[in-house]
């Protein structure tokens, strides 16, 4: 019989510290359920990477791992952008268990697709990406902006998901393929549709923000549409990457 997969959590953490009290919680909830379903391993966690806040965020993400266990907590050397932060996150991940799901602190992505995502994998999928239903919790700038978005990058020849960001599960075998890309600012994304893996989608229905405030400005997604435009230029190398030197502490047990 096949043994159950480890699943971490990874969650990029920058200044939440209004949000985490809420949505750690339910990312121990459902790890919990998901551990009592049979559906993984005991031993899963939810890493959660602090992007060098300037607020409480690694005072919480210690009470936390000191109180559970389940919990693990990885600080960056100082505040190097989502994306970044994520990287980092699936790079220290991936020797430690068998698959991912990256999710934002802010539980605005339904918590509960991560059962569809798992039983995708069991299916046979590398990669499992949400993909959101519909964008009616959106202001009416950021639809068209996103709708601007697709349509430029579909444009410049990009094979993006529409109307997914970074919801995802990875298996092991992606995640190595992702280390063979190696820089800054990786656009995740862009390169899902790269590594090799069969990838299922997920639809689920995105909530408004619970606590705190988007880090996403126009500026920084202005920035994320032009590295998505780089991406299609980013070639595999040899070598794996290795995030070690940006990662400043690790709370792990």
């Amino acid at each position: 019989m096949k043994s159950l997969p480890i699943l971490y959590i990874v969650v990029p953490c920058y200044n939440e510290e209004e949000a985490l009290p809420l949505s750690a919680p339910v990312f121990r909830k459902k790890l919990g359920d998901l551990i009592d379903a049979g559906g993984i391993a005991p031993e899963s966690r939810i890493v959660l990477v602090d992007d060098g806040s300037k607020d409480a965020t690694w005072s919480i993400i210690r009470s936390l791992h000191e109180s559970d266990a389940h919990f693990t907590g990885l600080r960056q050397i100082c505040n190097r952008g989502h994306q970044n932060a994520l990287t980092a996150g699936l790079m220290w991940s991936r020797a430690r268990c068998d698959i991912t799901i990256s999710i934002d602190a802010d539980l605005q992505d339904d918590i509960d697709a991560m059962d569809k995502m798992v039983e995708k994998y069991k299916e046979g999928c590398g990669i499992v990406c949400g993909v959101r239903a519909s964008r009616a919790t959106d202001t009416f700038l950021k639809r068209t902006t996103a709708r601007g978005y697709y349509g430029l990058m579909k444009l410049f020849g990009s094979d993006l998901i529409y109307d997914h960001a970074d919801y995802r599960l990875m298996d092991t075998a992606a995640l190595e393929a992702l280390s063979h890309y190696h820089g800054d600012d990786l656009f995740l994304r862009g390169l899902v549709n790269r590594l090799g893996a069969k990838v299922g989608t997920v639809s689920y229905d995105r909530r408004a923000r619970e606590a705190g405030e988007s880090k996403y400005t126009l500026k920084k997604m202005l920035k994320l549409a032009l590295k998505g435009m780089e991406c299609g230029r980013r070639k595999p190398e040899r070598t794996s990457r290795s995030d070690d030197a940006v990662i400043a502490e690790v709370l792990h047990a």
